[in-house]
């Protein structure tokens, strides 16, 4: 079995507008009913991570399992993933194999490669670009918490990376306003910034991008922080924390947002670096409801990718 009509998810703006809200409204769903589905009945959806990871194999193994799949977790210990076998050649043949493919990765091309190649649904679980899994669930979470999406004001403060090009992209599709406070060598990318302004005119939203994190944080409703050194950057590591240190989220620059301001992180945390330990353990955290609903948002994900939403 194949699923050569079925689309991959590479970044957020794969989706819709209304897409985005019924991923969205089916994993509130999914996170208040955590009963078995059969979307996935049959299917065999191979796990593949050439980074290490905690969040994304866990709630990916469990969301194949409670849609009623088969999860093939693999590493790059047990691929020739353009070693030996070019990945035009790996996507041709896993596609004869499984129904989908989850890849946690390095380079975006890596990905487009296997969608281009390959005739089953690819998933982007991260790559150096773009982690468009991860923001699904922090709309989850922001949603929840604050009623809604449309003209909320979310600031994102540190490294300008993967994780803030999809908020970009992801809150402009929500009608969002979205404020990235990076310093100037660490901006996000200014194409990725380009495509969001323009889906944020079309859709009600505003982007803009700082480089001082009081600035970022005025007013926000939301404040989100990463790592400021991201796998691969270790012998970065001494420089970065150099350059981010007062970019960190703590109460005093918390205090700059809303009264009501909830804290993101995407996790893993380096409590006294990107975020102090009162904040991300503190009352305004919404950490640990953002970590469970990555399960819930990729579930209702993979359910919309195999046309059961």
């Amino acid at each position: 079995m194949t699923d050569r009509a079925a689309r991959s998810y590479l970044t957020v703006t794969e989706l819709s507008a209304g897409e985005l809200a019924a991923v969205l409204d089916r994993a509130d769903e999914h996170r208040a009913d955590r009963r078995r589905r059969d979307a996935l009945d049959g299917r065999t959806i191979a796990l593949i991570f050439e980074k290490p990871s905690t969040r994304t194999r866990v709630s990916f193994e469990v969301a194949v399992v409670e849609l009623g799949g088969t999860p093939l977790v693999l590493s790059s210990r047990d691929l020739q993933l353009g070693r030996g076998e070019t990945i035009a050649d790996t996507a041709r043949v896993l596609s004869r194999y499984v129904h989908g493919l989850v890849v946690r990765t390095f380079a975006q091309q890596r990905l487009e490669d296997l969608a281009a190649h390959g005739s089953v649904p690819v998933v982007n679980a991260l790559s150096d670009h773009s982690h468009p899994c991860q923001v699904l669930a922090d709309l989850q979470t922001v949603r929840a918490r604050l009623g809604g999406l449309t003209g909320v004001r979310l600031a994102y403060v540190g490294d300008g990376n993967n994780v803030a090009h999809s908020l970009l992209r992801a809150g402009a599709l929500a009608g969002m306003h979205v404020v990235v406070a990076a310093p100037g060598d660490h901006a996000p990318d200014p194409v990725v910034v380009t495509e969001a302004t323009a889906l944020a005119e079309a859709c009600g939203g505003s982007v803009a991008v700082v480089d001082d994190p009081v600035v970022g944080v005025a007013g926000a409703q939301v404040v989100y922080t990463d790592v400021w050194a991201s796998m691969g950057q270790d012998d970065e590591h001494d420089a970065r924390i150099a350059t981010f240190r007062p970019y960190q989220v703590d109460a005093q620059l918390l205090a700059g947002a809303a009264d009501d301001a909830i804290v993101l992180h995407c996790l893993p945390a380096h409590r006294g670096q990107e975020i102090s330990a009162d904040v991300i353990d503190g009352p305004r955290s919404a950490v640990w409801d953002q970590a469970e609903n990555r399960l819930h948002a990729q579930k209702a994900l993979l359910e919309l990718l195999y046309g059961a939403l």
